[in-house]
């Protein structure tokens, strides 16, 4: 199921560095280390997030990204080593199981660009996760230009 929307994230998180082909082992192990402290943080939504930085090229070897929760409004304090982020914009988006989560990726950018999507790499990718019976599923959203003016509303919502 893809689709475009619009969205705002709110999230409190601890950023992290490290290559990119090492993120399916390090962004896991530094999550469990962020949700050890999930009780530091006022308001939260309970739904575990993960912000990455676009690869902008091969040459492109090392990036940053956040684990982190969603919360429900601005926080003022926020603990130490974590920060406040708020991402809007209009993102097309997938959902999938964890098992897949390269496939969903590729079959995203790939209807992404059969329907005239842009992806921009001034923000974040976000994957949300969302605990299901067979494990976990993931919810991605990639950063797009703006396109609002060139489409109907019908339009904005299709979905295959």
């Amino acid at each position: 199921m893809n689709k475009r929307i619009n969205k705002v994230f709110q999230v409190v998180g601890m950023k992290n560095k490290g290559l990119y082909s090492n993120f399916g082992s390090e962004v896991p192990k530094n999550a469990q280390r962020f949700m050890s402290r999930i009780d530091e943080i006022k308001n939260p939504l309970g739904i575990e997030v993960s912000l990455f930085e676009p690869k902008k090229g091969e040459d492109h070897k090392e990036g940053q990204y956040y684990v982190g929760v969603l919360v429900k409004d601005k926080i003022d304090e926020v603990p130490s080593g974590m920060e406040y982020i708020k991402i809007s914009g209009e993102f097309v988006s997938t959902k999938g199981s964890m098992t897949v989560v390269s496939d969903l990726y590729t079959s995203l950018q790939k209807w992404s660009k059969e329907h005239g999507y842009h992806p921009t790499q001034e923000s974040y990718f976000i994957e949300m996760y969302l605990p299901v019976e067979e494990g976990e599923e993931v919810e991605i959203y990639i950063p797009i230009i703006s396109c609002s003016d060139n489409i109907t509303n019908k339009e904005s919502q299709i979905v295959t």
